[in-house]
């Protein structure tokens, strides 16, 4: 059992920046590979950003590469997202989430414990 926390969402104008957490309790949070997805209304959860148990390796969607950064502390048990350059289409309810294995996947069956999520809304 892993409980997910997302906090740091909120309202911005195109070209601003965000940047949101994910606190992490209930288990190693070290050996556990992390991830963020998000989604818009009416369309399905989609992979953004992934990183390894360590840290070491990250992963990123095509659509935030170079815009967006993730990142951890594991002696804080927190997975950080920050966004930069935001677009309108950026908007959509954030979630991180827990994988099964220490080294993440980029689709949604890869993972198990999803926190509640937060909105991120960016107006033109």
């Amino acid at each position: 059992q892993v409980l997910l926390v997302e906090s740091g969402g909120g309202l911005v104008q195109a070209g601003g920046s965000l940047r949101l957490s994910c606190g992490a309790s209930g288990r190693t949070f070290s050996n556990t590979g992390m991830g963020w997805f998000r989604q818009a209304p009416g369309k399905e959860r989609e992979f953004v950003a992934a990183i390894s148990w360590r840290g070491t390796s990250t992963y990123y969607a095509d659509s935030v590469k170079g815009r967006f950064t993730i990142s951890r502390d594991n002696a804080q048990n927190t997975v950080y997202l920050q966004m930069n350059s935001l677009k309108p289409e950026d908007t959509a309810v954030y979630y991180c989430a827990a994988a099964l294995r220490p080294i993440p996947g980029s689709l949604t069956i890869d993972y198990k414990y999803w926190g509640q999520g937060t909105q991120v809304t960016v107006s033109s």
